[in-house]
C-alpha cells in the first residue's frame, strides 16, 4: 500500500477486495468486497430467565424462542463501586486491562446480568455490527446499560469479544438529551461496535447486561445532573424486561457456512 500510495508503484494493490478483516476463532485474514457482509444474516438472540438472572451462576438464557410471559430481571447499579473494566477493545494499559480477558471475575457480581445460550452443536461464526435492544426502567433519572458479548469456552473461560453502553438520556438524540421517568420502561439500542468471530462447536454466546463498565466509560452517578458537574451519587434500581410486549434482545450477523 505505501509502494503504492507513497512511491507510485503499479503493483496491483487497488484491484484487491478493499476490506481486509481477521476472523478470530478461525485466526485467518480474509478478504472481503463489502462492509457490512451482505450475506451475513441478521438474527435474534431472546433474554430469557425466571426473573434471576444475576451472576453466572443465574438462571438466564439466551435463546431463538422469542419470550412469552416471563418476570423481569433486577439489578442495582451503585456508582461507588461500579463494574470494572476487564478487556475489551481500548488500549489504554496501565488503567485498563485490555484485550482477550476471562470475564468470570465480573460475572460473579450480583449487579450483572447474564445470558448463556446452550452449546453450540456446530461452529457459528458472526461478522459485522453488534447490536442490542433492550427494554429496561430504573429508580433513577438517568443512568447507564451495558451489553458485552462473550464466547464461553467448554472449560468455562468467559473471553470478551465486544461491548457497548447507552445513557439514558441520549437515548433519542445526541444533541438533545432528555431524562427519563422513574419506574417507566424505556426502549434502549446498545452499539456494542463490530466484530469478526467463529463461535467454535461446543463453545457457548453469552451475554452480559449491567451498568457500569469502569475505567474505559466514565460512571453514570444516576442523580440526573450534568456529567461531570457534580458530585451527588444514587444508587440505581434497574429493571431488564424480557417479555412478549418487550423482547429484550441481541442482534448478530450471522455468516452462513458456505462450506457445505
Amino acid at each position: 500500500w505505501y509502494d503504492r500510495r507513497l512511491k507510485g508503484l503499479d503493483n496491483g494493490v487497488d484491484d484487491e477486495p478493499p476490506i481486509r478483516i481477521f476472523v478470530m476463532g478461525e485466526n485467518v485474514w480474509r478478504q472481503e468486497s463489502e462492509w457490512p457482509l451482505a450475506r451475513a444474516v441478521s438474527t435474534r438472540y431472546y433474554l430469557r430467565s425466571r426473573g434471576k438472572a444475576n451472576t453466572l451462576d443465574g438462571d438466564g438464557s439466551l435463546s431463538h424462542e422469542p419470550p412469552g410471559d416471563e418476570p423481569p430481571d433486577v439489578y442495582s447499579y451503585d456508582p461507588d463501586e461500579p463494574v470494572p473494566t476487564l478487556g475489551g477493545q481500548a488500549l489504554a494499559a496501565p488503567l485498563i486491562d485490555s484485550g482477550p480477558r476471562d470475564r468470570t471475575p465480573v460475572e460473579r457480581r450480583d449487579d450483572v446480568l447474564v445470558y448463556t445460550t446452550e452449546p453450540l452443536a456446530a461452529d457459528l461464526e458472526v461478522t459485522g455490527p453488534i447490536r442490542m435492544t433492550l427494554y429496561a426502567a430504573s429508580s433513577a433519572p438517568d443512568t447507564d446499560f451495558t451489553a458485552t458479548l462473550v464466547d464461553v469456552h467448554p472449560r468455562g473461560m468467559a473471553i470478551i469479544i465486544c461491548e457497548g453502553i447507552a445513557r439514558a438520556r441520549f437515548r433519542d438524540s445526541l444533541t438533545a438529551p432528555s431524562l427519563i421517568e422513574p419506574g417507566t420502561a424505556y426502549e434502549f439500542h446498545i452499539d456494542l461496535w463490530e466484530t469478526s468471530n467463529v463461535f467454535k462447536a461446543g463453545h457457548q454466546i453469552r451475554l452480559e447486561v449491567s451498568s457500569s463498565n469502569f475505567p474505559r466509560f466514565d460512571r453514570n452517578l444516576n442523580a440526573g445532573h450534568l456529567p461531570g458537574m457534580d458530585a451527588e451519587m444514587r444508587v440505581a434500581d434497574q429493571t431488564v424486561y424480557h417479555d412478549a410486549r418487550r423482547p429484550s434482545h441481541l442482534t448478530l450477523p450471522v455468516i452462513p457456512d458456505e462450506r457445505g
